[in-house]
Protein backbone atom coordinates (compact mmCIF):
# COMPACT_ATOMS: atom_id res chain seq x y z
CA UNK A 1 0.00 0.00 0.00
CA UNK A 2 1.32 3.11 -0.87
CA UNK A 3 2.32 6.27 1.76
CA UNK A 4 -0.44 9.04 1.89
CA UNK A 5 -0.36 12.25 3.63
CA UNK A 6 -3.48 11.07 5.80
CA UNK A 7 -0.79 7.69 6.87
CA UNK A 8 1.66 10.63 7.59
CA UNK A 9 -0.53 12.64 9.26
CA UNK A 10 -1.82 10.35 11.25
CA UNK A 11 1.42 9.02 12.56
CA UNK A 12 2.36 12.53 13.59
CA UNK A 13 4.41 14.27 10.53
CA UNK A 14 3.67 17.94 10.22
CA UNK A 15 5.24 18.32 6.99
CA UNK A 16 2.54 16.14 5.90
CA UNK A 17 -0.24 18.64 7.62
CA UNK A 18 1.58 21.47 5.97
CA UNK A 19 1.28 19.26 2.63
CA UNK A 20 -2.19 18.14 2.96
CA UNK A 21 -3.03 22.17 3.73
CA UNK A 22 -1.24 23.20 0.69
CA UNK A 23 -3.21 20.81 -1.64
CA UNK A 24 -6.79 20.58 -0.48
CA UNK A 25 -7.49 23.51 1.57
CA UNK A 26 -8.29 25.89 -1.34
CA UNK A 27 -10.79 22.99 -2.33
CA UNK A 28 -12.10 22.48 1.28
CA UNK A 29 -12.32 26.70 1.20
CA UNK A 30 -14.43 26.88 -1.52
CA UNK A 31 -16.90 24.32 -0.86
CA UNK A 32 -17.16 26.06 2.60
CA UNK A 33 -17.69 29.06 1.12
CA UNK A 34 -20.74 28.22 -0.80
CA UNK A 35 -22.22 26.79 2.22
CA UNK A 36 -21.74 29.36 5.13
CA UNK A 37 -23.33 33.05 4.92
CA UNK A 38 -20.32 34.88 5.82
CA UNK A 39 -16.87 34.86 5.21
CA UNK A 40 -16.15 34.49 8.82
CA UNK A 41 -18.21 31.59 9.01
CA UNK A 42 -16.34 29.82 6.47
CA UNK A 43 -13.31 30.27 7.71
CA UNK A 44 -14.41 28.41 11.06
CA UNK A 45 -15.66 25.87 8.83
CA UNK A 46 -12.73 25.40 7.22
CA UNK A 47 -10.91 25.51 10.74
CA UNK A 48 -13.21 22.42 11.99
CA UNK A 49 -13.00 20.39 9.14
CA UNK A 50 -9.27 19.93 9.27
CA UNK A 51 -9.35 19.65 12.84
CA UNK A 52 -11.85 16.68 11.73
CA UNK A 53 -9.71 15.43 9.41
CA UNK A 54 -6.79 15.24 11.81
CA UNK A 55 -8.82 13.67 14.32
CA UNK A 56 -9.55 11.08 11.64
CA UNK A 57 -6.92 10.62 9.80
CA UNK A 58 -6.00 6.94 11.44
CA UNK A 59 -9.17 5.74 9.90
CA UNK A 60 -8.74 6.47 6.38
CA UNK A 61 -8.27 3.50 3.96
CA UNK A 62 -6.56 4.02 0.74
CA UNK A 63 -8.11 1.01 -1.03
CA UNK A 64 -11.70 2.20 0.13
CA UNK A 65 -11.58 6.10 -1.21
CA UNK A 66 -8.94 8.80 -2.16
CA UNK A 67 -7.84 11.26 0.46
CA UNK A 68 -9.69 13.74 -1.44
CA UNK A 69 -12.92 11.83 -1.05
CA UNK A 70 -12.18 10.98 2.29
CA UNK A 71 -11.86 15.09 2.67
CA UNK A 72 -14.68 15.95 1.13
CA UNK A 73 -16.93 13.86 2.99
CA UNK A 74 -16.04 15.43 6.42
CA UNK A 75 -16.31 18.41 4.94
CA UNK A 76 -19.87 17.78 3.08
CA UNK A 77 -20.76 16.24 7.31
CA UNK A 78 -19.42 19.32 9.19
CA UNK A 79 -21.01 21.77 6.69
CA UNK A 80 -24.63 19.92 7.26
CA UNK A 81 -24.13 19.19 10.67
CA UNK A 82 -23.40 23.55 11.00
CA UNK A 83 -26.17 24.39 8.65
CA UNK A 84 -28.38 22.39 10.92
CA UNK A 85 -27.22 23.84 14.14
CA UNK A 86 -27.83 27.14 12.85
CA UNK A 87 -30.73 26.64 11.53
CA UNK A 88 -32.07 25.73 15.57
CA UNK A 89 -30.38 28.50 16.90
CA UNK A 90 -33.09 31.44 18.08
CA UNK A 91 -32.77 34.56 15.53
CA UNK A 92 -29.81 36.63 18.08
CA UNK A 93 -30.71 39.91 16.18
CA UNK A 94 -34.22 39.93 17.55
CA UNK A 95 -32.80 39.43 21.25
CA UNK A 96 -30.30 41.74 20.92
CA UNK A 97 -32.37 44.92 19.59
CA UNK A 98 -32.77 47.10 22.39
CA UNK A 99 -35.65 48.53 20.62
CA UNK A 100 -38.21 45.29 20.54
CA UNK A 101 -41.30 45.66 22.53
CA UNK A 102 -42.13 42.93 24.88
CA UNK A 103 -45.48 40.87 23.98
CA UNK A 104 -48.75 42.46 25.78
CA UNK A 105 -49.61 40.13 28.96
CA UNK A 106 -52.22 38.73 26.61
CA UNK A 107 -50.74 37.00 23.58
CA UNK A 108 -48.37 35.72 26.16
CA UNK A 109 -51.38 33.98 27.94
CA UNK A 110 -52.35 33.28 24.53
CA UNK A 111 -48.79 31.34 23.67
CA UNK A 112 -49.31 29.79 27.09
CA UNK A 113 -52.70 28.34 26.42
CA UNK A 114 -51.41 27.08 23.13
CA UNK A 115 -48.46 25.47 24.90
CA UNK A 116 -51.00 24.02 27.12
CA UNK A 117 -53.08 22.50 24.85
CA UNK A 118 -49.86 20.98 22.20
CA UNK A 119 -48.58 19.48 25.57
CA UNK A 120 -51.95 17.82 26.34
CA UNK A 121 -52.35 16.69 22.67
CA UNK A 122 -48.90 15.05 22.57
CA UNK A 123 -49.25 13.00 25.80
CA UNK A 124 -52.52 11.85 23.91
CA UNK A 125 -50.40 10.14 21.17
CA UNK A 126 -49.12 6.54 21.52
CA UNK A 127 -46.08 5.96 23.49
CA UNK A 128 -43.41 5.54 20.44
CA UNK A 129 -44.48 8.73 18.95
CA UNK A 130 -44.26 10.80 22.11
CA UNK A 131 -41.16 9.12 22.16
CA UNK A 132 -39.25 10.05 19.05
CA UNK A 133 -41.23 13.30 18.71
CA UNK A 134 -39.76 14.60 22.36
CA UNK A 135 -36.09 13.45 21.44
CA UNK A 136 -36.63 15.20 17.29
CA UNK A 137 -38.49 18.42 18.51
CA UNK A 138 -37.35 18.59 22.08
CA UNK A 139 -33.44 17.76 21.76
CA UNK A 140 -33.23 18.24 17.91
CA UNK A 141 -32.64 15.00 17.14
CA UNK A 142 -32.19 13.53 13.76
CA UNK A 143 -34.43 10.56 12.55
CA UNK A 144 -30.85 8.44 12.50
CA UNK A 145 -29.39 9.51 15.71
CA UNK A 146 -32.89 8.91 17.11
CA UNK A 147 -32.84 5.23 15.21
CA UNK A 148 -29.30 4.70 17.06
CA UNK A 149 -30.44 5.91 20.41
CA UNK A 150 -33.59 3.83 20.84
CA UNK A 151 -32.68 0.97 18.42
CA UNK A 152 -35.29 0.37 16.24
CA UNK A 153 -34.74 0.60 12.40
CA UNK A 154 -34.34 4.20 10.83
CA UNK A 155 -38.09 3.48 8.40
CA UNK A 156 -39.62 2.98 11.83
CA UNK A 157 -38.45 6.15 13.30
CA UNK A 158 -39.78 8.30 10.17
CA UNK A 159 -43.21 6.71 10.35
CA UNK A 160 -43.66 7.13 14.06
CA UNK A 161 -42.69 11.03 13.62
CA UNK A 162 -44.91 11.64 10.20
CA UNK A 163 -48.02 10.01 11.92
CA UNK A 164 -47.33 11.55 15.62
CA UNK A 165 -47.00 14.76 13.39
CA UNK A 166 -50.18 14.01 11.63
CA UNK A 167 -52.44 12.64 14.28
CA UNK A 168 -50.93 16.26 16.39
CA UNK A 169 -51.97 18.65 13.55
CA UNK A 170 -55.65 16.73 13.54
CA UNK A 171 -55.83 17.20 17.62
CA UNK A 172 -54.85 20.67 17.16
CA UNK A 173 -57.22 21.71 14.61
CA UNK A 174 -54.57 22.51 11.75
CA UNK A 175 -54.82 21.97 7.98
CA UNK A 176 -52.41 19.45 6.67
CA UNK A 177 -50.56 20.26 3.61
CA UNK A 178 -52.33 19.81 -0.23
CA UNK A 179 -50.34 16.61 -0.91
CA UNK A 180 -51.33 14.83 3.04
CA UNK A 181 -54.70 15.10 2.66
Amino acid sequence: MAETLLSDIAAGDPAAVDAFLKRYSGTVWGLARRFCGSTEDAEDATQEIFVDVWRSAERYDPGVASELTFLMTIARRRLIDRARRKGRRPATALLEDPTTVPAPAEDRVEVDDEVRRAQQALAQLKPEQQEVLGLALGQGRTHQEISSAIGIPLGTVKSHARRGLIRLREMLGANPPEGER
